[in-house]
């Protein structure tokens, strides 16, 4: 089955939240308030929301999960949306975030599209058809060696309560991996990951809306994704690795065995 008109779709719901967060980055301050001890939502997040909203009930059957406004818990088939991702980094003017809109069937992503508002770019795949930004099919790297490869990680919401666990998962590959970087926005991680630009990332306790597009673009680039554990993913409670999969199952043993030093592995 062709996912092909749902990823047009996709790319046109995004590119509407886009527009949202683009205008609200010209206009300045804005409303801030907290989901979490360190969990932010603005007012931008609940209008880019709104805004892919209306084009995905306009133009498709399916109904739609987000981040901020709920729905769809118990459908088969949805749109999964996360407007804002990195909300803290746009409310700190960090120049990482972006919208994602994924189409998920049976808890299988099938297409999808992130739109980054600070690139201008769309990035956007189907299942079967490849990942493409504009013309340009996507490709993961060819890095071979955990010691050459450039890994990302974040940390959840829950890091004040479980620091040590989330630091001694960094020191593991910190000294396996040529070097670690933490954007704060795992849409752009996988993004990245699926352009190559990464060889891996890794998080734990992410949401459907983190993911849903992300991983489509990753496997459609030629990328493998597992939970953090080497094993299947759950999509309730995303502890995982991606990667180009050539490092995949070195990083999964670098994150999960605790051994001293750096390891001779590749």
């Amino acid at each position: 089955m062709s996912w092909s008109a749902e990823r047009a779709v996709a790319r046109r719901a995004a590119l509407a939240g886009a527009s949202v967060v683009a205008a609200a980055m010209r206009d300045g301050p804005r409303s801030v308030r907290h989901k979490g001890a360190v969990d932010l939502v603005t007012e931008v997040d609940l209008a880019a929301e709104r805004a892919v909203r209306a084009v995905l009930e306009a133009d498709t059957p399916y109904p739609v999960m987000g981040e901020e406004g709920g729905g769809a818990a118990g459908a088969s088939a949805r749109w999964v949306v996360d407007p804002l991702d990195g909300t803290t980094n746009f409310v700190h003017g960090f120049p990482v975030f972006a919208v994602s809109v994924g189409l998920e069937v049976d808890d299988v992503s099938v297409a999808g599209a992130i739109a980054d508002p600070i690139g201008g770019r769309v990035y956007e795949a189907a299942r079967g058809e490849g990942a493409w930004v504009g013309d340009t099919r996507l490709a993961v790297s060819q890095t071979a060696s955990l010691a050459a490869a450039l890994v990302a990680t974040g940390f959840p919401y829950d890091r004040r309560e479980n620091a040590a666990l989330y630091l001694e998962q960094l020191r593991r590959v910190l000294v396996r991996a040529q070097c670690v970087r933490r954007a704060g926005a795992a849409t752009m991680d996988l993004v990245w990951t699926a352009s190559g630009q990464l060889d891996a990332f890794f998080e734990n306790h992410l949401h459907r809306w983190d993911v849903c597009a992300g991983v489509l673009l990753v496997e459609e680039a030629g990328g493998r994704v597992t939970g953090i554990d080497g094993g299947a993913l759950d999509r309730d409670d995303v502890c995982f690795v991606v990667s180009n999969g050539r490092i995949h199952d070195a990083l999964v043993r670098a994150i999960q065995e605790d051994r001293d030093g750096p390891s001779t592995e590749r």
